[in-house]
């Protein structure tokens, strides 16, 4: 069963949030749903004002591949899926 939640906002935040939205191709509605149900399964909101801070994992994975790439240890770009798989499988 769905129920309505009414909330106030300004409305030039709305344009912006559908027009992003949109330009993923999903309805606002669903951007919502998908906050409200991280923050109850989360039980936590993050509000920052600061840029992306990966998580510690990720920036270990990412300090990996930039170590990877220094060393000529990369592959690609490929031309075709195809070609990509080939390169796993060596």
């Amino acid at each position: 069963m769905n129920t309505s939640i009414l909330i106030k906002t300004r409305k030039d935040l709305k344009l912006e949030a559908q027009k992003i939205a949109g330009e993923i191709g999903i309805p606002l509605t669903t951007v919502i749903n998908s906050f409200l149900k991280q923050f109850v399964r989360e039980k936590e909101i993050t509000l920052s004002i600061n840029t992306y801070t990966p998580t510690p994992y990720l920036a270990q994975i990412i300090k990996e591949a930039r170590a990877e790439y220094k060393a000529g240890k990369t592959a690609g770009p490929f031309s075709s899926v195809k070609d990509m798989i080939k390169s796993l499988e060596t």
